[in-house]
């Protein structure tokens, strides 16, 4: 496994970390020991980085993740969780005030069985008013940082102008990390459009979604899933082409995501052991630069085409 520092914060992270919200139950069903099995592969398998938040699942995957991690050397991983969005019974919530981001904070030490985590987000900032997000919820982490609660403060985000205002409205090294998703894969590398301005800021970067929601798999986005037609049926034809070249488009996706040294980690979430070993395996093979080259002209017609968050 490749680790990878993450900016300034000391944190040496494996190339392809495991997201937790699959455990919530939030893409497809699960039983609960598949899930504990899915976490002791990934770090019996080099992986270091775990990232939930209360969300996922509405507390299903941080409260599954505590009984998986219980009875691990708490030096063997680095753990993130996040505030400011929430759900209950069904609904989802947004509370960005700083009073609800510390007391968050504890109950997810609380359901992961922890006195600490390693990383604290701002969850999706594109549904918060950036302004509060500045001037109240990032202060709060801060404090729960210097009171070692939390050990490093950082942002999450699809849209990714978002970041660069935050960065530029708070005091230099409150953000330490950001997290992307959806925006360095086959499809779509806006981010590569950033890592400039975060290295020269210190800010270290977390990729997600390597395969687009769903977008870059053999089986297709699922229905829920808030990407375009067009670029959901280019995407569906790089799928096909590649399984005319007797492989699948995972594995290209993957690799591709997991590639660029500048970014720390790309998370990718799972509840199958079997998944996690596919993705460390795929993290580790060369680039197949010909098919990477023959799958971008297939997507050109939509590359770059986002969406608004849901």
């Amino acid at each position: 496994m490749e680790y990878r520092e993450l900016g300034k914060t000391g944190m040496s992270l494996s190339s392809v970390s495991l997201g937790a919200s699959s455990l919530g139950g939030v893409f497809h069903s699960l039983k609960e020991e598949n899930g504990i099995r899915t976490v002791y592969t990934a770090l019996e398998n080099g992986i270091n980085f775990i990232d939930v938040s209360p969300y996922y699942g509405h507390l299903k995957a941080e409260t599954l993740l505590g009984k998986a991690l219980k009875g691990i050397d708490r030096q063997r991983y680095y753990l993130s969780t996040k505030v400011g969005r929430y759900g209950k019974d069904g609904l989802n919530l947004w509370d960005y005030s700083g009073a609800r981001a510390t007391a968050s904070v504890y109950e997810s030490m609380e359901r992961l069985q922890v006195d600490y985590v390693d990383l604290i987000n701002v969850h999706d900032i594109e549904f918060a008013d950036l302004e509060q997000v500045c001037n109240e919820t990032l202060p709060a982490l801060v404090e729960l940082r210097d009171r070692g609660i939390a050990r490093h403060v950082g942002i999450t985000n699809l849209t990714l102008r978002h970041f660069q205002y935050v960065i530029d409205h708070v005091p230099p090294g409150t953000v330490e990390s950001i997290l992307s998703f959806c925006h360095y894969c086959l499809n779509d590398d806006a981010l590569a459009d950033y890592l400039d301005y975060f290295e020269a800021q210190g800010v270290g970067v977390i990729n997600a979604s390597p395969f687009a929601m769903g977008l870059l798999t053999t089986r297709g986005a699922p229905e829920w899933h808030p990407a375009p037609r067009p670029l959901q049926h280019v995407c569906q034809k790089a799928a096909a082409y590649c399984r005319s070249k007797g492989t699948s488009i995972e594995p290209l996706a993957l690799s591709y995501a997991a590639g660029n040294p500048r970014i720390a980690t790309t998370l990718f979430s799972t509840t199958r052991p079997e998944a996690v070993l596919n993705n460390i395996r795929w993290a580790r093979e060369p680039l197949d630069q010909d098919l990477l080259r023959e799958v971008r002209a297939i997507l050109a017609p939509r590359f770059r085409d986002t969406w608004l968050n849901s």
